[in-house]
């Protein structure tokens, strides 16, 4: 089984891209992993007319969404919403891309909050391309103090967490395989 996270802050460095490290590091149910940081690539506002208007880059990122068994999709809170790097990529995918294949949905914030990313992107990110989200998603607030380098042994929220984002891998992990027979 093949895994591509994907982180989608339009910052670097980001916490984003820590969650999305954090996250290839303990996907070890997983086959093949890899981690694209989406602000890395100068991919164009698709234009919604053609295959060249994706530029460029899109048949090495095309590549990855073809191969890959299932997704993690990790977005930062921008003003209640999911950033425009990772709304302008999923409309740019299409069905024979990534249809049928299950997706974790994970919201990181540096507050409180978190929830209105999952439910955007719930509601209107996976009617064309036809990617399934997995009833598990994941909500990483004060992300500036959970996933770092040492577990933190007194924080019980960077634990709980941990935990969390290892049960919600392994369960991406079956949505994968059961998915397989699907497409």
């Amino acid at each position: 089984m093949k895994l591509l996270v994907i982180s989608s802050s339009h910052r670097t460095p980001s916490q984003s891209l820590k969650v999305g490290q954090y996250m290839t590091e303990q996907a070890t149910m997983f086959q093949q992993i890899n981690h694209l940081q989406l602000n890395q690539y100068d991919l164009p506002w698709w234009d919604g007319d053609s295959e060249t208007s994706k530029g460029k880059l899109w048949p090495y990122i095309s590549g990855l969404l073809q191969q890959a068994d299932a997704y993690v999709l990790i977005t930062p809170e921008w003003s209640g919403m999911a950033t425009p790097l990772l709304k302008n990529l999923l409309m740019m995918c299409e069905s024979e891309l990534t249809g049928h294949k299950p997706v974790l949905l994970v919201s990181v914030v540096s507050g409180i909050s978190g929830a209105y990313p999952i439910s955007e992107l719930l509601m209107s990110a996976f009617k064309n391309n036809k990617m399934v989200a997995i009833p598990d998603y994941l909500i990483i607030r004060h992300v500036e103090t959970r996933l770092n380098h040492k577990i933190n042994q007194a924080n019980h929220h960077d634990q709980s967490i941990r935990q969390r984002i290892h049960y919600s891998l392994n369960m991406l992990s079956h949505y994968s395989q059961a998915l397989i027979q699907l497409r």
